[in-house]
């Protein structure tokens, strides 16, 4: 009994140095992203560069949309795409497949017809049965392809698209009419840049109209809800510090601009990872740094695109196992990075806080609550200690929450009704009771799918933003 305590202690202490440490470090990125974030909203509400940004300074950019069975939704989506404010946008849509009528929805509303390939094929990607332009709407080409998933739907369409430029988004992101001027912005200012990140934000319960979300609202729903306020958090702090620190490895795939001929260097996307976006950008990064190349990835926080997460616990506990199964396959194939100077920033601070914090830490958390159970069943530990414990594990959770509401209500304030603000105070304190352990254990089962050498994506069902529920591959 006496070897169980010490066992149990021990393990105890070492989860809590460990929580507290990355507590401390999720504290340094909160530090960080202060002053870049006013940097940032400064810069969106200055009027000479907006003046700017609606000028022929403007990159021209291609907008990469991979469709799967979206024949419900994809003639409002690809309209809302064609209507963007930005002076030179292409739109390209990859039909990856479909069973249903996706693409004869497409030909009538857009009036497609078929069009010779005349470009060189770069890129590997499943057989490309037809290429279509518009009558209607000159910066619409369509690629009508065989199912080979999302990764390999972008390389089909970056060996089409015509500009230096693109933009990867999901058939199902509402962007605001705007946000493409706002993501072409670090591009004006004088740096050598090769890839840039906007926000994403949660678009249930929000009131949308032709495919733009015109009023911004938090749901009401406990699920959907703690997940804004986690979407919050990721994106008003957590990124911004990597513009601070350098070496930023993650730019979310529903939103992120790319120098093309860095895509095309790299081999483009890598099928058969569910992650394709962070693998995307660690390749993109090791590129960078074993050519000598010196290029930045930042992050721009007002440029918004809206996406729809789960609201049920199946879909959500899917989706958190692929993300975390992807985190796991990503950073261990590009291990070579850790604590390598040859890797800047990115190999010194980014990539070793994701290997051992993003990716650990539901190991030694779920580690740590055991011991923490055992340990007061069997008086290995006190009360003070267990108190301790979780106000680490929890109550900085949820401190950095409310600082990143905080940050969103005195920054760019998406959401402007006062019942807002508090409901995300509210989802902000339960978040780390129940909702988080959840999670935690969605991410534990995706190493031990990992292990087993599980690389399917697992069936997601979205309710749709005014629409009916359908199945996405």
């Amino acid at each position: 009994m006496e070897f169980l305590r010490a066992v149990v202690l021990w393990t105890d202490r070492f989860a809590l140095t460990y929580l507290l440490l990355l507590s401390t470090g999720y504290a340094l990125l909160l530090i960080l992203s202060i002053p870049e974030l006013w940097r940032h909203w400064r810069l969106a509400a200055d009027e000479h560069l907006r003046r700017l940004l609606a000028s022929d300074a403007l990159p021209p950019l291609s907008l990469l949309v991979p469709a799967h069975d979206e024949e419900v939704t994809i003639a409002a989506s690809v309209l809302s795409f064609l209507t963007l404010e930005y002076p030179h946008l292409e739109v390209v849509v990859v039909n990856d497949g479909s069973k249903d009528r996706t693409v004869e929805v497409m030909m009538r509303e857009f009036d497609l017809y078929e069009v010779p390939p005349a470009f060189a094929v770069r890129l590997p990607s499943k057989p490309v049965r037809a290429y279509y332009r518009s009558r209607r709407h000159a910066r619409l080409l369509v690629i009508d392809k065989d199912n080979g998933g999302k990764a390999d739907a972008l390389n089909a369409a970056m060996n089409a698209c015509r500009h230096p430029f693109v933009v990867a988004v999901d058939a199902d992101t509402l962007i605001e009419p705007d946000a493409l001027v706002r993501l072409a912005r670090p591009f004006l200012l004088g740096a050598n840049v090769a890839a840039v990140g906007g926000s994403v934000r949660v678009a249930n319960h929000c009131i949308v109209k032709h495919g733009r979300v015109v009023e911004a609202r938090v749901p009401a729903a406990w699920l959907p809800g703690c997940q804004v306020v986690e979407y919050l958090r990721a994106f008003l702090f957590g990124r911004l510090a990597w513009n601070m620190l350098g070496g930023n490895i993650l730019i979310s795939g529903a939103f992120g601009l790319f120098r093309k001929e860095f895509l095309f260097a790299i081999g483009g996307y890598r099928t058969g990872n569910v992650t394709e976006d962070m693998d995307l950008v660690v390749r993109l990064q090791r590129y960078l740094h074993e050519n000598g190349i010196r290029a930045a990835l930042p992050f721009i926080p007002d440029p918004v695109a809206w996406t729809e997460v789960p609201a049920n616990w199946t879909v959500l506990g899917r989706q958190r196992e692929r993300w975390h199964r992807g985190l796991i396959a990503t950073l261990l194939s590009h291990r070579v990075m850790l604590f390598n100077p040859r890797y800047g920033a990115s190999g010194m601070i980014a990539y070793p806080f994701f290997f051992f914090g993003e990716m650990l830490a539901p190991l030694v958390e779920v580690l740590g609550y055991i011991g923490l159970f055992i340990g007061l069943a069997i008086g290995a530990v006190n009360a003070q200690f267990a108190l301790l414990f979780l106000a680490v594990a929890i109550g900085f959770g949820t401190l950095l929450s409310v600082w990143a509401i905080v940050l969103e209500e005195f920054s760019f304030r998406r959401y402007t009704r006062p019942r807002d603000f508090w409901r995300l105070l509210g989802f902000a304190l339960i978040e780390g009771l129940g909702y988080r352990q959840i999670t935690v254990f969605y991410r534990l089962k995706g190493f031990w799918n990992y292990v087993r050498g599980v690389e399917t994506w697992g069936r997601m069902t979205r309710e749709g933003i005014g629409t009916q529920a359908k199945p996405v591959a």
